[in-house]
Formats: C-alpha cells, sequence, structure tokens
C-alpha cells in the first residue's frame, strides 16, 4: 500500500469541518451524488458527542481516523457507519432469518450513502467453548485432517481425526484433552466434624438437604472431625454407595440413594462443558476442580486409532503442537501427487497466519487463551482468502 492509497482522518466531534474532507451538510449536488460514488457519504452525523459531522470516506483505500479519546473515532466509525452497513444488510434477509440477527437502531445522521457490506473486525474475546482451538477458528484443522485422511499411513476417514467427533475424540476425556479431578482438600476440612460445617461445597450447608444426605445416612457420627474417620469411613463419605437417606425440608420429605460426595460432585459436573454455566455458578464448580492433561491421550484430545497415524513419522496431535511457522516448512516435505494440492491449501493458510505475525501460534492453542489483539488477527485471516470483493472491512486499533 502506497502514501497515495491511505488517508488519515483527524477525529473530533465537536464541528462537521474538524473532519479532513470534510462536507457541510446540504452541500451536496445530484452532479456531485454522481461523481462521489467511490466515497461513502455521511451527512449530519450526531451519535454520541458528535455534532453534526459530514464527511467523505474513499473506497479501496485505507482511512485512518486518529484524535484523543473521546474525540468521537467510535462514534462515527462504529456508532455510525458500521451500524447502519450491518443494518442495511441485515435488511436484505427474509424477516425469519432477521429475527435470528442482531438488532440495529438507525444512526443519528440526515444521509449515510453508497454503503458496502461491512467486515467488522474487532478486539473482543474470541470466546468459544473447551473444545475451540486455533486450528477450529479458522478451519485450518480441517484441512489437516483430510491431508492426514489422504496421505497418512494407517487410512483412516477424516472424521477419525476430530476431537469433536465420538469416532475421534478420546473416550476419557470426551476430546476435552484435559482431566478434571475432585481436589478433596478444598472441599472437605477434615479438621471439621459434619455438624462443624466440613463440607466446603456452597450447596452442603449445615442443615440443607445435599448435606443431610451424609449427616443423616447413619454412616457416621456427625459429630465426629473427619480426621479421626477410619479408613472405611473416609471411603464411604468419599466413594461410597448403596442404601436410602431421608431428607427433609419444611414443607417436604424424600428418601434418596447414597452416594459418595466425591463421586456425585464428579458425575454431575466432571464431564460437562462449565462454560454453559454463569459466571457465579462456574466459579462455585471450579474451586474445587483441578485440572491437568487426560491420562489416557496426554492432552491430545484423540483416541489411539487416530493418534496412530502419521505422516513423516508424525501424528496429527504432533502437528497441532508445532509453531505454525514450523509446522509451513513441514508441508514442503510433502511430495505425493494425490495429497500436494492439499498441503498447497495448507499452507497458504498457515502462511496468511505466519504473515500477520502469529507464527509462533500453534493449532491447538485454545481460543480462550488467546489475547484481544491476538484474537482480532486470526479474525483477520478468515476473509484474507475471500474472493468477496467491494467489502468495508473495519478495524478496531488493528495495530495493537
Amino acid at each position: 500500500m502506497t502514501q497515495e492509497d491511505s488517508v488519515t482522518v483527524p477525529a473530533t466531534g465537536d464541528a462537521g469541518h474538524s473532519f479532513a474532507q470534510s462536507l457541510s451538510a446540504g452541500g451536496w449536488t445530484d452532479q456531485a451524488r454522481i461523481a462521489n460514488r467511490d466515497d461513502i457519504r455521511i451527512v449530519g452525523a450526531r451519535e454520541h458527542n458528535l455534532k453534526d459531522v459530514s464527511l467523505r470516506i474513499p473506497k479501496n483505500k485505507i482511512t485512518v481516523f486518529t484524535g484523543v479519546s473521546g474525540s468521537g473515532k467510535s462514534s462515527i466509525v462504529f456508532d455510525t457507519l458500521a451500524v447502519e452497513a450491518q443494518r442495511q444488510l441485515n435488511g436484505t434477509f427474509s424477516w425469519f432469518i432477521r429475527n435470528q440477527l442482531p438488532k440495529y437502531r438507525r444512526p443519528h445522521a440526515d444521509a449515510i450513502e453508497n454503503l458496502t457490506a461491512p467486515v467488522i473486525v474487532d478486539q473482543k474475546p474470541v470466546g468459544g467453548n473447551a473444545r475451540s482451538t486455533v486450528g477450529t477458528m479458522t478451519d485450518v484443522y480441517s484441512m489437516i485432517r483430510i491431508l492426514f485422511s489422504r496421505h497418512g499411513r494407517p487410512y483412516n476417514p477424516p472424521a477419525m481425526y476430530s476431537f469433536n467427533d465420538p469416532q475421534g475424540m478420546c473416550p476419557g476425556c470426551d476430546g476435552l484433552g484435559q482431566e478434571r479431578c475432585v481436589d478433596v482438600e478444598r472441599m472437605l476440612d477434615r479438621t471439621k466434624s459434619l455438624d462443624d460445617g466440613a463440607i466446603r461445597l456452597p450447596t452442603h450447608k449445615v442443615g440443607s438437604m445435599d448435606w443431610q444426605q451424609y449427616a443423616n445416612c447413619g454412616h457416621f457420627d456427625a459429630s465426629k472431625p473427619l480426621c479421626d474417620y477410619s479408613d472405611a469411613e473416609w471411603h464411604m463419605l468419599l466413594h461410597g454407595s448403596g442404601g436410602k437417606v431421608t431428607v427433609s425440608t419444611a414443607n417436604s420429605t424424600m428418601t434418596l440413594a447414597f452416594e459418595g460426595i466425591v463421586d456425585r460432585f464428579a458425575r454431575t459436573n466432571l464431564k460437562r462443558d462449565l462454560s454453559s454455566l454463569s459466571e457465579r455458578g462456574r466459579a462455585n464448580v471450579e474451586r474445587f476442580i483441578t485440572l491437568g492433561d487426560c491420562a489416557a491421550c496426554e492432552g491430545t484430545r484423540l483416541n489411539p486409532t487416530a493418534l496412530a497415524t502419521t505422516i513423516g513419522g508424525h501424528s496429527i496431535a504432533d502437528w497441532s503442537r508445532m509453531e505454525i511457522s514450523e509446522l509451513i516448512k513441514r508441508l514442503d516435505a510433502i511430495e505425493d501427487p494425490v495429497a500436494t494440492p492439499i498441503a498447497d491449501g495448507v499452507r497458504t493458510a498457515l502462511e496468511r497466519i505466519d504473515a500477520i505475525g502469529l507464527g509462533y501460534l500453534s493449532l491447538d492453542r485454545p481460543t480462550t487463551s488467546l489475547s484481544g489483539g491476538e484474537a482480532q488477527r486470526l479474525k483477520m485471516v478468515r476473509h484474507l482468502g475471500s474472493s468477496l470483493i467491494g467489502m468495508t472491512f473495519i478495524f478496531d486499533e488493528p495495530s495493537t
């Protein structure tokens, strides 16, 4: 991009003429409109602290909005331009589709014209669940799965290399790569008795129904400190089963099957995607869980059959652990005419990631661990290979 291809717009919300290339409202003629179809036209923008701001933004050029905090950069770019472009784009869909999309209010402006379809690349965290990785987010992992199915030995279908598919996921961790274990020391205060609140789980406060399952079961002396339990009593508390327990509230009484406190907690929480819980609920559970690599798959997320397939002596898990810059070199060694086109596609995708300064990442990196800047650049990768033209790309401080 040459100097002539970029435009810097100093932002200030005090007046329309404060913007470079600004235009006074009402100063447009039909001839001017025809002559300036290569510009996005905004007239009389009044979002937030903007005061009748009018300007033209050239298409097919890089336009940079600069200014101090509060000068109106976000108000003009995101709250006016981006919102109206997205609102009009969503308006082209059927009512059924529109009801599933975010709702946008028309910005306060006299006119916003010559818009193109927007692609908004912000710095919001990528998020995703526990199964989302750099490889799955960018679709590169899907391409590598196909490569292994065509070029790897022994042969397996593509689904076998997916940790999100029952055919490929590790049965020990259900494809999560991590094994959740109950932290007994955090859960139980062995210096206290059940009556004194030895169970630290928020749901097991003294007198609660959950607490009664252990205090009323008949297996334990509720006034006895846990440190004085025999081995048999300790095992029964943690992992016991069998028998019935009567619990009651002010309005009802019920009979429940006895289950050791560790086994019950593990059954209801350990193989559950905690990202679906509220922040408070997740925190209450995570306090009593320790995480580590799954013992069965050693953190690879895949089952032994998937891991047995190799290319050049390396499994798909080995490829996922490599830095992207290193993995690009690995692809150069593939000469099989059947696999070469697929390898070229993978290389091109990886080179785009490397080109924007993320060659140090690995494909197995969880998206939840990415910084805002890393997440933004990975979002950019999704669009770099697109054949669509005439789009408006809107970036939030991309230099970071």
